[in-house]
């Protein structure tokens, strides 16, 4: 797997031309095998700048292009060979097998309609299995694994597309700590460039290379986490009062929130 590099020039959306804006133009840059985190509160625009970056949506402006692609210009099939995503709905109804779910992966690599599995494909997907160590899984239903497990799972079937793109929603929603480290464990030695939407702003600062802050529709801004998640950053954004602290001499700084009456 080859990490892309990934480049959002003047981007924006709104349900129909014309109509309100719900993501104002924005644009940044994100160079090979970096994590980008984006957080900000509910409704700030963070699932629908997603939706832009894999193509589910179509810009009203901009452009988002993959190794200087733009996204638009390549066939569906074409752009699920460069970019997975891992979506925070977990379907839990599926009568597949692991193995199956995860060799969904192959699909956009497959010549013609229902293209039947070839060496390579069963070698990526022992590959997968291997990397979220799902073999002892693999014969089993989805809907027999816990929230961790099943996250693993649908890592694994997006690692079999060979992405150079991955996109996650929220991969620590609904899972306990645990499940939430070993999560943000496997993106940080994933050897791809990998776009994530976080609310835990402490395992943000922890996983990501850079973060990207949207409030309102807005990109309020960019860059390391620390200097994004600074104190007056976070308090404006989510509208409380946020304290860097550190809770031992040999540990990173830790954000602690407290309720603000800030009305803005």
């Amino acid at each position: 797997m080859t990490a892309a590099h990934l480049s959002v020039t003047d981007l924006s959306w709104a349900p129909r031309r014309g109509g309100d804006t719900l993501l104002q133009p924005l644009s940044f840059d994100l160079a090979p095998g970096r994590v980008l985190g984006i957080v900000g509160p509910n409704g700030a625009g963070k699932t629908t700048l997603l939706r832009l970056l894999y193509r589910f949506h179509r810009p009203v402006t901009g452009t988002v292009a993959v190794d200087g692609v733009d996204l638009w210009s390549l066939s569906a099939k074409a752009a699920a060979q460069r970019i997975a995503v891992v979506l925070q709905e977990q379907p839990s109804d599926f009568a597949l097998t692991v193995r199956d779910i995860v060799a969904l992966g192959r699909t956009p690599h497959r010549q013609g309609f229902g293209g039947g599995a070839g060496a390579r494909d069963a070698e990526v997907i022992e590959g997968a299995l291997d990397r979220l160590d799902l073999h002892t899984l693999a014969g089993r239903t989805l809907g027999s694994l816990s929230g961790g497990e099943r996250q693993r799972v649908l890592v694994a079937r997006a690692l079999a597309q060979e992405p150079r793109l991955l996109i996650l929603d929220e991969p620590t929603n609904h899972l306990d700590i645990r499940h939430q480290l070993e999560i943000l464990d496997l993106i940080r030695s994933l050897p791809l460039t990998i776009v994530t939407s976080l609310h835990d702003l402490n395992l943000t600062a922890g996983a990501c290379d850079e973060v990207l802050l949207l409030r309102r529709g807005q990109m309020v801004a960019y860059g390391a986490p620390s200097h994004v998640l600074s104190e007056d950053a976070v308090s404006e954004t989510f509208r409380v009062l946020a304290r860097r602290e550190r809770l031992m001499p040999s540990h990173a700084d830790h954000l602690t929130f407290h309720l603000s009456d800030q009305r803005t």
